[in-house]
């Protein structure tokens, strides 16, 4: 493994994996269960993402009582609600259509939770920011692995943090950071919805790239 080098075909094959990547609704799950040994590799994907210091601040719930599941979506209704009317008048009515949780249908939920160290962490101590953005790039190292699986993943962000915690009995020192719902799919769509739907347009990268300085 040392000085591994990757051929121009794996090359491809991650580009394929990252472009085939979709935030996955509840009305795409199918109710095939997913084994556990395809699920202990995405959570090990996820320990395998860079983090600041090497940290490893991530912790995860597996949320799989029902009574449990069905706080989580009253939560995600009452926050859902309000979060509707911030948008104009023509979004509003489209985002009444839009099914943007699966977590009663998807066969897998985890929460996601930054658990700070206690001790200072190397790199760290002017932006302590760099705990949760860890977090995060473990999140999408088991959004790309279980793409690479043929598994969907969903991130319901339409969450008050404080609730889920209550609800989990989270730590005090424990930041919820993400709620995942995985599973199989009935199809994996060839554009992320909100692009189909022309809900926002994709940025061309020469728009987002400055020389030197903005």
């Amino acid at each position: 493994m040392k000085d591994q080098q990757f051929t121009h075909s794996e090359q491809q094959t991650l580009e394929a994996i990252m472009l085939a990547r979709r935030d996955v609704r509840g009305n795409k799950f199918s109710d095939e269960p997913v084994a556990k040994e395809k699920l202990d590799k995405i959570l090990q994907a996820a320990s395998w993402a860079p983090s600041v210091g090497f940290s490893q601040p991530w912790e995860f719930v597996m949320v799989e009582n029902t009574s449990v599941r069905e706080d989580i979506v009253a939560s995600f209704e009452k926050v859902n609600s309000n979060a509707q009317k911030q948008f104009s008048q023509e979004k509003q009515d489209l985002y009444t259509k839009l099914k943007l949780e699966g977590i009663q249908e998807a066969p897998v939920n985890i929460a996601v939770f930054y658990r700070p160290s206690k001790s200072p962490v190397l790199g760290q101590s002017s932006m302590l920011e760099t705990g949760k953005y860890s977090v995060v790039c473990a999140i999408q190292n088991m959004w790309l692995m279980a793409r690479a699986m043929n598994i969907g993943l969903g991130w319901v962000s339409i969450l008050e943090p404080k609730a889920v915690s209550h609800i989990l009995n989270a730590p005090e020192d424990a930041e919820f950071v993400a709620y995942l719902c995985l599973g199989y799919v009935k199809e994996f769509l060839e554009q992320p919805e909100l692009e189909t739907l022309k809900w926002e347009k994709r940025k061309a990268i020469e728009s987002c790239v400055y020389r030197n300085s903005y």
